[in-house]
């Protein structure tokens, strides 16, 4: 009987462990766009743009200024950019984008240190309307 109760524990114990663990990790986000993949993966909104690299830089830019944010950092070459801007809150917003060809760009936007997905996807919005 005890190894029982002990075994029962243990499964327990390790299935509300792994709900710790799975946790925010991917959801997909509904209402994004026609055509656009978007999804919250542990505190990122991913996204991919239906731009080049160089024209998402621009768009992410545009956001900036269109926000009121703060620019703190542009690193940028011709295969990644990462831009990192602060709001008024002091919260650091961080675009990462990636080259996945001629049309296509891949978007991270991460905001603080866990994430902030409504702000995330104002700020989504913001750039698709830029470019």
């Amino acid at each position: 009987m005890k190894s029982r109760t002990v075994v029962s524990l243990l499964t327990l114990s390790l299935a509300l462990g792994s709900l710790g663990l799975n946790q925010g990790c991917v959801a997909v986000v509904a209402g994004a766009g026609a055509g656009a993949a978007v999804a919250w993966v542990r505190g990122d909104l991913e996204a991919t743009l239906d731009a080049g690299l160089d024209k998402g830089v621009d768009a992410v830019n545009a956001a900036i200024v269109q926000l009121k944010f703060a620019k703190v950092s542009e690193k940028k070459d011709a295969l990644q950019a990462i831009v990192i801007a602060r709001n008024a809150a002091d919260k650091r917003i961080e675009f990462q984008l990636a080259h996945q060809g001629a049309r296509l760009t891949k978007l991270k936007i991460r905001v603080g240190v866990f994430g902030d997905e409504a702000l995330s996807l104002s700020i989504l919005e913001k750039i698709k309307a830029s470019l």
